[in-house]
């Protein structure tokens, strides 16, 4: 019996395309907030140890690692920001608790970004001149590790307590012992 299966959870191929939101069973929303999460609990732990640290040769180099984490993040924020906004309008309906726990898990991802696009106006305008993470900075760092723990854990809620643009598979073949693997579309 095979030990792993690769090809059906990677194939396009019998899946419906749903435009921004990807194709049925792969959405692009997920992924992508995958990298801004990272980038920002990176950032806040390089603005930590700058700060913890701001009396070494290396704290302004954390101070500047940070920066470039939030800037990486942010740019993927955007397509994030793009695909979690159409899947509330195409997946959601008015007056229920999803659209309503959708909506707190937006506006606090929006909130978040804010304060990050901000946060990175702010470190470029002193770049120079901060030779480690101040107050301000490691502050706003983390507002913004707090937010997106808040923000991921109700987007976590709408995919795993909600089941959230989850298309569920019910009794599947792949849960039976088999040594053939099913594809998408097949039964």
């Amino acid at each position: 019996m095979p030990t792993f299966s690769f090809r059906p959870s990677l194939t396009l191929k019998g899946r419906k395309f749903k435009g921004l939101r990807g194709w049925a069973g792969k959405p692009f929303h997920p992924p992508l907030t995958d990298v801004p999460i990272g980038a920002y609990v990176l950032a806040l732990g390089f603005d930590v140890v700058s700060f913890l640290f701001r009396n070494e040769n290396w704290s302004h180099d954390l101070y500047r690692a940070g920066t470039f984490a939030f800037v990486g993040g942010a740019i993927v924020s955007l397509a994030a920001m793009l695909t979690g906004w159409w899947d509330w309008l195409k997946s959601t309906k008015k007056g229920t608790q999803a659209r309503r726990t959708v909506n707190a898990h937006a506006w606090t991802m929006i909130v978040m970004s804010v304060i990050v696009f901000v946060t990175i106006w702010l470190r470029t305008t002193r770049w120079d001149t901060d030779a480690y993470t101040g107050w301000a900075a490691l502050i706003l760092s983390a507002v913004i590790g707090l937010l997106a723990l808040i923000g991921g854990t109700i987007g976590g809620g709408l995919t795993y307590d909600y089941g959230f643009n989850v298309e569920t598979s019910g009794d599947h073949p792949v849960w039976h012992e088999s040594d053939v693997d099913v594809m998408p579309g097949q039964h």
